[in-house]
């Protein structure tokens, strides 16, 4: 685990942590003083989450599903740059172009641009078309 620490904090190393500045982890004992002194001295704070608190988790993996499905089982990827990009653009869609089912079928973060009600239909593409959504022209 301190290697993996040491791993995301790197800069010069491309770490994968970049600029975030806080991780949030479980109760699980290989988050060990050790390791939390490494990731201390990226500049990352650590946040332990709640003890018995199983609802925290779900938010967590329903995303990870989500990428899964969506997203990586239907790539290519070409290495690590390849990924980021995929997760960046996956990301960008799930926010602010995708309606949630489980909040009233809205978008949750709309664009100024995708709040018109009148005009045709057009339709936008991501990944050559793997990813599709549908707004009102301007």
């Amino acid at each position: 685990m301190k290697q993996m620490a040491r791993n995301v904090t790197m800069a010069d190393c491309g770490g994968a942590l970049g600029t975030c500045r806080y991780l949030l982890h479980d109760q699980d004992t290989k988050f060990t003083q050790s390791f939390r002194a490494i990731l201390a001295s990226g500049q990352v704070e650590l946040l332990a989450l709640p003890a018995q608190s199983p609802n925290l988790n779900a938010y967590a993996a329903r995303w990870v599903r989500s990428v899964k499905e969506e997203c990586l089982s239907r790539l290519v990827l070409f290495g690590e740059r390849s990924l980021r990009r995929a997760l960046s653009e996956h990301a960008d869609h799930y926010h602010a172009e995708q309606n949630h089912q489980g909040k009233g079928n809205i978008l949750r973060f709309p664009r100024a641009r995708d709040r018109q009600r009148m005009g045709p239909a057009r339709c936008r593409e991501r990944w050559g078309g793997l990813l599709r959504y549908y707004d009102r022209a301007a």
